[in-house]
């Protein structure tokens, strides 16, 4: 792989105007089917340490290969940082522990999830074996406590980011779970399955909480007779954690509130595979089969002063902690996002 900068008729390098940095291309030489960033803390002084920081902190991305490789980037200078060898097939999926300890985990095709720390020089930590088909995503809680994973199942897995092990599967879907998000406070999970449904769970129960069921509006899609299914491709969270966001094959992204059961807003994309909203909002990025991104303006929300609240505390408490608080029901049925 090698770094290449853009560059003008003249021989010098093409700098955009919205930003001092030079537009870098990464050839990986292959197949990129995953991508993950994070950051490299200022404090790590390791050997494979970043070379143009100077002691800052710097972004990173992580690829995942067809032939089963992660290469992890410097972005700025396009320095390769590791080469992680251990799956036997495609990496399909890639998650950074939020919390910037540069924990890396990666789901493959060859049916399992790897567990890496890039603080120690990109040693493998854990190989979780469970699934029998592809895994295609992963997710990290926010609090770094879980990570959920699905594959060609119809069921997700639930595990322990602490000791690696297995908490619990989540049964509920009818056919194949893709995908599979955390809400912001960790409280909520989130999976999308070819069934047409998202099914929205409690990760510390494993409660079934509410299903979003996709019905199709041929007549919003097009005019001919032809009927698209409704089967899901990817599920996300929006960043005040009210809103998701799902993408299916009959050619609509869906934007719904979690107090609902029913889209608040659609849009017409053709080939969709996957979806993320801008971590700040006010946007979301749509991938699709025919190689493009394209971007959505959302609205940006003002959250409730009562969500907040719930937020913040849900954060840092357990389902069951809350449940064993001294305060009325109808209150642990809010915080615990039984109502809303």
């Amino acid at each position: 792989c090698k770094t290449s900068e853009r560059k003008s008729r003249g021989g010098k390098v093409e700098v955009r105007s919205w930003g001092t940095a030079k537009e870098k291309t990464l050839e990986c030489g292959q197949i990129v089917w995953g991508l993950a960033f994070s950051t490299w803390p200022a404090a790590e002084s390791r050997g494979k340490e970043p070379t143009g920081t100077a002691g800052l902190p710097c972004l990173i991305l992580a690829t995942g290969l067809n032939d089963g490789q992660i290469k992890v980037w410097e972005v700025q200078t396009g320095h390769l940082l590791f080469s992680l060898v251990g799956h036997q097939d495609v990496v399909r999926d890639l998650s950074f522990a939020p919390n910037g300890s540069l924990i890396l985990v990666s789901a493959s095709r060859d049916k399992t999830l790897r567990v890496w720390d890039l603080s120690r020089d990109g040693q493998q930590v854990q190989v979780l074996s469970g699934h029998v088909q592809w895994v295609y995503c992963c997710s990290i809680s926010p609090d770094c406590s879980m990570l959920c994973s699905v594959a060609g199942e119809k069921s997700a897995l639930l595990w322990s980011m602490r000791s690696y092990t297995l908490i619990r599967r989540l049964e509920g879907h009818q056919s194949s779970v893709v995908s599979c998000d955390f809400s912001p406070d960790s409280a909520l999970l989130v999976t999308a399955s070819y069934d047409a449904c998202v099914i929205m769970w409690d990760p510390y129960t494993g409660e079934q909480l509410r299903t979003l069921r996709h019905v199709p509006l041929y007549s919003a899609v097009d005019s001919s007779s032809e009927v698209h299914t409704s089967s899901l491709r990817s599920v996300c969270f929006s960043p005040e954690g009210l809103y998701l966001a799902t993408v299916a094959d009959d050619r609509l992204l869906r934007i719904w509130a979690l107090e609902l059961r029913s889209p608040v807003a659609f849009a017409p994309m053709t080939n969709g595979l996957c979806c993320m909203y801008f971590p700040h909002g006010g946007f979301i990025a749509t991938g699709t089969r025919d190689g493009y991104v394209q971007f959505w303006s959302t609205p940006r929300v003002l959250s409730s002063l009562k969500h907040l609240c719930r937020k913040a505390l849900r954060t840092f408490l357990t389902t069951y902690q809350v449940l064993a608080l001294p305060i009325p029901r109808k209150l642990k049925e809010f915080l615990t996002y039984r109502t809303f």
